[in-house]
This record gives C-alpha cells, structure tokens and sequence, in this order.
C-alpha cells in the first residue's frame, strides 16, 4: 500500500473515527460522574434538613420531604437531631473484596435517583467460575463469567439475577464505529428520546476490580461506570475493538451470542444518538430473564 493512497486516508479515517468515539464516550463517563456527586450532595443536603433545633425550650422541627415513584427510590436516611448540617458525613465508600473472609463491601448509593431498588447484596461472595445466560427477544448470550478476579462484580449480578432485576430490561445505547452494545438500566425506555436512559441503577454501588492490563476487544463482559468504584448495574459487551483506557471492570467473556450484536449493529441507531456515533439500537434488544449457573 503506497503513503498517501486513498487506501490510507479511508484506513486513518476510520481510525480517527473510532479515537473520537472513545473519546466522547470517556467524556460522556465524566459527565455522568459529575451528574451523580452532585446528586449526592443534593441527597446529603436533603436529608440534613431533617434536624430539631432547641432553643429556649422551643423544639423547632425542619423536615424537608420528597415522594418516590413506583420502584424509584430516594435517599431518607437523617442524621442525628443533635447535629448540624456541616455535620452530614460523606458517602461510605465500597470496600474491595477480601480474601480473608470472603466478603465484599457493597454501599448504598442514591446516584442519580434512578433506582430499581432490590437491597444490598450479602457481603459473602463465591469465587468460583459461573456461567450467565442473558435471555433477549433475539436469542441467548452466554458469557463465562470470572469471579476469581472479579468476585464483587460477579456476586453483585448473581444477587441481581436472583431477584430478577434485569427482566424486561433494554438494552440502551449501542455502537457501530465504537463496538458496544450497554444494557442493565432498569429504567431505560431505549427509544433514543428518554434523557434518563443510562442514569439507572441499583441503589447501591461497589469497587473497580481486574483492571490491571485490561484490554477491551471482542467478546469481553464489563462494567459501566461513573467515574472510580460506582459500578451499579450497567454493563456493556464489546463486538470489535474498542481501544478504552483500563477503566471498567472486565468480569467476563462471551462464548455464545456474539452474532446478535452484528445483526443488531447492522441495523443501526436511531436519531436522538449522543453524537459520536452510539445511541439507542434500532433493533430492540430486550433482556427477558438472566440466570447465572454454578456455585454461588
């Protein structure tokens, strides 16, 4: 291939195609980071009103209240009635798997507010491999799952999976020139027009693991994120070569499926996208049930 072919400027286009894709999706996962810490000062403000100020005898009670939707949740929890609102303490922040007990520190966390609220998963997780079977309206994929060095990751989806939190799920946001396909938004509408799509989660969050020489290429398993240990419950398969940086969990591999993404990729997004060439699949992709096999 001679320099300065119409072969080379095709090949460095798609290159730099997919550097910007990576790259608006690096700033897009900044953006989110930022969207939740501030819900999460506006959480600790809100629930910090809640105090009884005695002055003189008079007990004054300030109580700031919200409502919640259907499976919506909101932060309640209020500190003490002795404390001022300077006081509020910071998030409790996830504690990384320890081999010692075999235990996982998962933490409650309001995000965004966009929650599917199941609880918090037990703290005793398993390393041992499973194997998970995501059920979509186009068929299975089956991933081998690596609990050995991503065990808070895969305990939290064997929890998530028992409670049947993925049933009916979309899968979101999808990628032709950036290969991904993101689903595990309880709430996403995958319509290219709901602006909360991508903002869901399970109300509580836990720590980044197996990121040492991550590579994601085709067929790795991994976590969505906003910024450093907000892993939820989104996560993203990969179809070709995605080039991010060593940011987002890898917790497994694809063995069976992989073709339904290249159909669905083939089809497009609809408008609406973010720009950088991802947004909602054209081709439905729904999650009808997802089971996990092996000890857990």
């Amino acid at each position: 291939m001679k320099p300065g072919s119409l072969e080379d400027a095709v090949v460095t286009g798609k290159d730099r195609q997919k550097q910007l894709a990576r790259e608006h999706y690096q700033r897009q996962m900044q953006a989110r980071t930022d969207r939740q810490l501030r819900a999460r000062r506006v959480a600790i403000l809100g629930t910090s009103t809640a105090v009884v100020v005695v002055i003189g005898g008079i007990v004054a009670a300030i109580a700031l209240l919200g409502g919640t939707d259907g499976n919506v949740a909101t932060a309640s929890a209020a500190p003490s009635a002795s404390a001022p609102a300077t006081d509020a303490p910071a998030a409790a922040e996830p504690k990384a798997y320890d081999p010692a007990t075999g235990t996982c520190g998962y933490v409650a966390d309001p995000g965004s507010g966009q929650i599917k609220d199941v609880g918090l998963p037990p703290a005793k997780v398993s390393t041992d491999a499973g194997t998970m079977t995501i059920k979509t309206n186009l068929g299975d994929i089956v991933a081998k799952l690596d609990a050995a060095k991503a065990p808070c990751t895969v305990g939290s989806f064997r929890y998530l999976a028992s409670k049947n939190y993925f049933k009916d799920t979309k899968c979101h946001r999808l990628g032709t020139d950036f290969p991904i396909l993101q689903c595990g938004d309880p709430l996403a509408k995958a319509d290219g027009k709901n602006p909360t799509d991508g903002q869901g989660g399970p109300g509580y969050r836990f720590v980044d693991e197996n990121l040492e020489g991550a590579k994601y290429t085709r067929g790795v398993l991994a976590m969505a994120n906003s910024g450093p240990n907000t892993n939820g419950s989104q996560f993203f398969i990969v179809f070709g070569d995605t080039g991010l940086n060593a940011a987002y969990t890898p917790f497994g591999t694809v063995t069976k499926g992989l073709e339904i993404l290249d159909k669905v990729a083939k089809q497009g997004i609809l408008p609406g996208g973010t720009g950088d060439g991802t947004g909602a699949p054209k081709q439905t992709v729904e999650i009808k049930d997802v089971t996990i096999t092996g000890k857990s």
